[in-house]
């Protein structure tokens, strides 16, 4: 036995592999010394075409709309004031107060899973579409295509020596930068604080302190981020950019390049139609597909985590296709799979995940919403006293009830209490609140002591709406005696 397992342990050795340990660094470049190089400017060709008028016209939209709604009035009021300092969000008929925090959460949370399920199913529109750092990215290049002219003439503009000319234009551009910077700015604080005051006090050097920074960060802020970093935001400083790829599978739909029909590249005229017989895939290499893109990667590459699905490498391709005479798609909208020769899973575990969780969230803000009480009623107790005994030889307890009035219009309530036999209410039983307002009312109990069995009696105060006996809202509390 001993033998045999001598005879195994020497015949059948493991064949045993040399594995390198030097390690590969990146290090700075020689030029800047102490610093990685800086990137290279990139100069994003203009392009039409199916998707970027998709994401033109959103943008258009949505814009128009965050531009529109602190405008708008309800009940001689701004319709939508998120009022931090006040602690109350005003939505139209609905105030939100601290209280309502569950309200918030499920709005976060619908978000949230929201955007989880898109990614799964079309991957990162939501950056190429309607992300606010892409709007005003392309917003920004914008302007600086109608000031300093296409790619080619920005890229030459910037290789020329300093003139009026190129000082100017460069002039205008930041100009317009910083304007609609600020234009942008004041509308974003005006969702923060009545806007109609605001445009005036702060041109006229009369806004407070606070709105005043605020005003100036978010300018700083969008003049930096559109104008200056664009992609760095996208490609180095954005969460989502780094953890998409957990919500990534082989059915995501991508924009991704068809390699089997592309490759091998070549340049030839529109009459060569013998090019695939020289081996030559329909990709012409022209380059446009990085010329659009607006964090300039080659999509031909592969997926990369810098693609932000804005569909402009698609539009270019197709266009250049069609003048060739050649198929659409050899840049598209498609899935792993597909570019595989396999069959796309649409409805799959994950996405179904995500959908039941996102409906499963709206389901909940929605009751949550309906069964929320237009009203927040609380109690306090006077501090100064347990309770004391009246000229009448009653015994008297103190309350403070402190109602909030959560719609937005004025409200009548009644109070009333139970629990306490032949108590007297000293003070008024109604109260009238103005929308969104808190207001309190100081009260008195008072109660015979020889018809109170214990010297602590629990009591239970109720408060209506005038008008609607349905809503309603109790509290529970204590009367304390000698006894």
């Amino acid at each position: 036995m001993t033998n045999t397992m001598a005879e195994v342990s020497v015949t059948d050795k493991i064949d045993v592999k040399n594995i390198p340990v030097d390690v590969q660094l990146h290090k700075p470049g020689k030029t800047t010394p102490g610093r990685y190089p800086s990137r290279d400017r990139i100069y994003v060709r203009a392009m039409k075409g199916m998707h970027q008028a998709i994401r033109r016209y959103m943008g258009f939209f949505f814009m128009g709309l965050f531009m529109l709604l602190p405008w708008l009035r309800y009940n001689g009021e701004q319709a939508i004031l998120l009022n931090i300092a006040e602690q109350k969000f005003s939505i139209y008929a609905l105030t939100l107060w601290p209280q309502d925090f569950t309200i918030l959460a499920w709005i976060f949370i619908i978000a949230a899973y929201g955007l989880f399920f898109v990614t799964t199913f079309y991957g990162r529109v939501w950056c190429g579409y309607l992300c606010p750092q892409s709007v005003w990215t392309f917003i920004f290049m914008w302007f600086e295509e109608k000031i300093q002219g296409s790619r080619n003439q920005r890229m030459k503009l910037d290789q020329q020596p300093w003139s009026f000319n190129k000082f100017s234009k460069k002039f205008l551009t930041h100009l317009c930068w910083v304007a609609f910077a600020l234009f942008t700015a004041l509308i974003f604080v005006g969702y923060f604080t009545p806007i109609d005051h605001l445009f005036l006090n702060f041109f006229t050097l009369q806004a407070g302190f606070w709105a005043t920074l605020a005003v100036l960060f978010f300018t700083f802020c969008t003049y930096g981020n559109a104008g200056w970093m664009r992609e760095i935001m996208c490609t180095h400083m954005c969460p989502y950019a780094r953890f998409q790829s957990a919500m990534f599978d082989k059915d995501t739909f991508t924009v991704a390049y068809d390699e089997r029909r592309g490759e091998t590249r070549g340049p030839r005229s529109r009459k060569d139609t013998d090019y695939k017989a020289r081996g030559l895939g329909d990709c012409i290499d022209c380059n446009l597909c990085v010329h659009v893109c607006p964090t300039g990667i080659d999509i031909r590459n592969g997926l990369q985590y810098e693609c932000i699905n804005c569909g402009a490498c698609i539009d270019a391709c197709d266009d250049t296709m069609e003048k060739m005479g050649y198929p659409k798609g050899l840049i598209s909208y498609t899935t792993e799979n597909r570019l595989q020769g396999k069959g796309a899973h649409i409805l799959r575990p994950k996405l179904l995940g995500y959908f039941a969780v996102l409906l499963i969230g709206c389901l909940a803000f929605a009751y949550t919403l309906h069964s929320r009480q237009p009203l927040e009623f609380d109690i306090l107790r006077d501090r100064g006293a347990l309770f004391r005994d009246t000229s009448e030889g009653w015994v008297e307890n103190t309350y403070t009830l402190r109602v909030i009035n959560k719609s937005q219009q004025p409200q009548t309530f009644v109070f009333s209490v139970s629990g306490l036999e032949d108590a007297r209410w000293i003070g008024p039983t109604e109260l009238t609140v103005a929308g969104g307002e808190t207001a309190s009312l100081p009260i008195s109990l008072a109660a015979d002591p020889w018809e109170l069995a214990q010297p602590v009696t629990d009591i239970t105060f109720t408060v209506r709406v005038e008008g609607q006996p349905d809503i309603e809202v109790s509290q529970t509390n204590r009367f304390f005696s000698r006894r």
